[in-house]
């Protein structure tokens, strides 16, 4: 089982990512249709398939592979979402770099750091019921963790519990505010493709 994060290790988890985003896109299409442009699956798919095309290519340095992975978002999707990830993992890729090999009990702290980014630049706030939520959720249940397997089970779990905290609560961020009460019982697509993203890594965390 792998003790740290690396490039060989995301690269495996990058190959997990494109089989689930393929596999999921029209359920975030259809999720994002509602509330947005309808798009949400198509531009994870395209994402995907661009970190994948990148992966022979990427460094042994795990905060350039994680600026190159900002990047690769930033190439293929003109979304808010696309943006807001490329921001968290521009905030990571700045902690990590120089490093080949990143502890997993530093997971709690990347993504509290990512969080902080992201909440700057899409001008959000924990409560929105928004893709931040998720993150603050995930921050919380694996903080300490070390084992990979026993991170991405937390983890998933996590975000579950936001989803169903969040259900019943009106949207109060980006273009989905504007349903009001027709928000409730909804849950955010960006949360629900964080959570995809969390259960393709499954398949990679040893």
């Amino acid at each position: 089982m792998a003790t740290a994060i690396t490039t060989d290790s995301i690269r495996w988890a990058i190959g997990c990512l494109k089989e689930e985003m393929e596999a999921c896109a029209g359920e975030l299409n259809e999720l994002d249709g509602v509330l947005g442009d309808g798009d949400l699956g198509v531009n994870m798919v395209r994402a995907a398939q661009r970190l994948q095309e990148d992966g022979p290519k990427l460094p042994e340095d795990v905060g350039l592979v994680l600026f190159q992975c900002a990047q690769a978002f930033t190439r293929v999707t003109a979304s808010t979402y696309g943006t807001l990830l490329a921001t968290g993992l521009m905030a990571a890729a700045r902690v990590t770099r120089g490093r080949t090999a990143v502890p997993w009990t530093e997971i709690s702290s990347l993504l509290a750091g990512a969080l902080k980014a992201m909440s700057e630049r899409g001008k959000g706030q924990l409560g929105d019921k928004t893709i931040l939520d998720a993150v603050e959720a995930v921050r919380v249940a694996t903080e300490g963790l070390a084992d990979p397997a026993l991170l991405v089970a937390a983890a998933n779990r996590a975000v579950e519990a936001a989803l169903a905290e969040f259900r019943d609560r009106s949207f109060r961020q980006g273009r989905a505010r504007i349903f009001g009460d027709k928000g409730l019982g909804r849950d955010d697509p960006g949360m629900v493709a964080f959570k995809r993203i969390i259960e393709s890594l499954a398949g990679s965390a040893g």
